[in-house]
C-alpha cells in the first residue's frame, strides 16, 4: 500500500532531463516521505538533450526506468530497469513506501561507488549505514525484535586449517546457520591476515559448516553498539570485506544454502564463487530500515551490475543458484 504522502513521477527521458535542470531539482523530485521516478526509456531523449550529472548523483529518489530491452539506451541514468508491464514496478514502489529513507540511501549509495576503489566504497557504505542505525525505520525495526543475550560459542566461530599451500577458513556456527556476529567477523579478519602476509599461500578456501553457508548478520546483535558513530568506525577497523578484497585473487568461496545479506556479500568479492545447487541469495536489509552492510554495496555491481544489485536490495527477493549463475554473481554450479 502506497504511503500517502509517497511521490511518483513518470517522465519520459527528455521530461527527465528537463526536471533534473530546473530549480531545486532534489526538493522538487526527491524527500524523506518517498519519492519514486518513472522514466520510459523505449522513448530516446531528444537530440542534444543532456543531463546534468550532479544533479543525478545527488537525487534522493529511486529512478525506475521502464524498457522492454534489457539493456536500453540511457539505462545508465536509472537505479533499476523493470519492463512496462507486470508486478515488479508495484513491488518497487512498495518498497520505497516501506522504507524511504533507505530505498532512497541506497539507490544513492550505488550510484556514488560505482567509480569509487574498494576501500572508498566500503567507507561510503559503512557512513550510510550508520546514519540509517540512527534513523526511525531501524528503528522502527528493532522495536519488533527483542534483544537477546550473546549465545556462547562452543570452539572457534572460524575453523582455521593449512594443507601445503592452501589456506581452509571454514565459519563454525551452525547451530544459527552461520549467522555472523562479532566473534566470527574478528576470527574471519584474522584467519584472512594469514593469507594477507604470507605469499606461500597459494589459495584461500572460505565454506560453512551445517545446512548454510551463512544466514546473514546476527540480528541480535544489529542496534546493539553503544553509539552508531562508534559502530562505523568498528566495521572500518574490523571489515571482513576490506580483508577479503585484498587477497580476492587467491580466494574461492563455496555456497550452499541460505546465502543472505552478508553471506553473499563477502563472497562476491573473491575471485571464485562456486555453488551447490540448494543455494539461495537475497539482500533483506531494506526492510529492516537499513542498506547492505557487509560490502554488498561494493562487491555486487562488480559482478552484476548496479541495476540487478538495486533490484535484489530493494524488492527482498531471492534468486536461486542457476539465476546467480545466469547472472554472474557464482561462477560455477558443483
Amino acid at each position: 500500500m502506497m504511503a500517502p504522502s509517497m511521490r511518483i513521477h513518470r517522465f519520459t527521458a527528455t521530461e527527465f532531463a528537463t526536471a533534473l535542470s530546473g530549480p531545486e531539482p532534489a526538493d522538487a523530485l526527491g524527500g524523506p516521505k518517498g519519492s519514486v521516478v518513472v522514466v520510459a526509456l523505449d522513448e530516446p531523449p531528444a537530440p542534444g538533450v543532456t543531463f546534468p550529472p550532479l544533479a543525478l548523483a545527488t537525487l534522493p529518489a529511486v529512478v525506475v526506468g521502464t524498457s522492454a530491452s534489457a539493456v536500453p539506451r540511457g539505462a545508465d541514468l536509472v537505479d533499476v530497469v523493470l519492463p512496462p508491464e507486470g508486478d515488479e514496478l508495484d513491488a518497487t514502489i512498495n518498497a520505497v513506501a516501506a522504507n524511504p529513507l533507505a530505498t532512497a540511501a541506497l539507490a544513492l549509495v550505488l550510484r556514488g561507488s560505482e567509480a569509487r576503489p574498494v576501500a572508498e566504497g566500503l567507507q561510503l557504505e559503512s557512513a550510510v549505514y550508520a546514519t540509517l542505525q540512527a534513523g526511525p525505520e531501524f528503528a522502527a525495526w528493532r522495536a519488533t525484535r527483542p534483544v537477546h543475550p550473546p549465545r556462547p560459542g562452543e570452539g572457534p566461530a572460524v575453523a582455521v586449517r593449512r594443507e601445503g599451500d592452501r589456506l581452509e577458513l571454514v565459519l563454525n556456527r551452525p547451530g544459527v546457520r552461520n549467522a555472523l556476529d562479532a566473534r566470527m567477523r574478528d576470527e574471519l579478519v584474522a584467519g584472512l591476515a594469514i593469507a594477507a602476509g604470507d605469499p606461500t599461500v597459494a589459495e584461500v578456501r572460505i565454506r560453512g559448516e551445517g545446512p548454510a553457508f551463512c544466514a546473514g548478520g546476527d540480528l541480535d546483535e544489529f542496534g546493539t553498539r553503544p553509539d552508531v558513530a562508534t559502530a562505523h568506525l568498528v566495521r572500518l577497523t574490523r571489515s571482513p570485506a576490506r580483508a577479503l578484497a585484498a587477497v580476492a585473487d587467491r580466494v574461492v568461496v563455496e555456497l550452499h544454502g541460505a546465502c543472505i545479506g552478508s553471506g553473499i556479500e563477502l563472497p562476491a568479492f573473491a575471485a571464485r564463487v562456486v555453488a551447490r545447487a540448494d543455494t539461495v541469495v537475497g539482500l533483506p536489509e531494506v526492510s529492516l530500515g537499513l542498506i547492505p552492510g557487509a560490502g554488498g554495496t561494493v562487491s555486487l555491481p562488480r559482478r552484476v551490475g548496479r541495476h540487478r544489485t538495486t533490484w535484489l536490495a530493494l524488492t527482498g527477493r531471492t534468486i536461486d543458484a542457476a539465476t546467480a549463475l545466469k547472472w554472474g554473481l557464482v561462477d560455477e554450479i558443483v
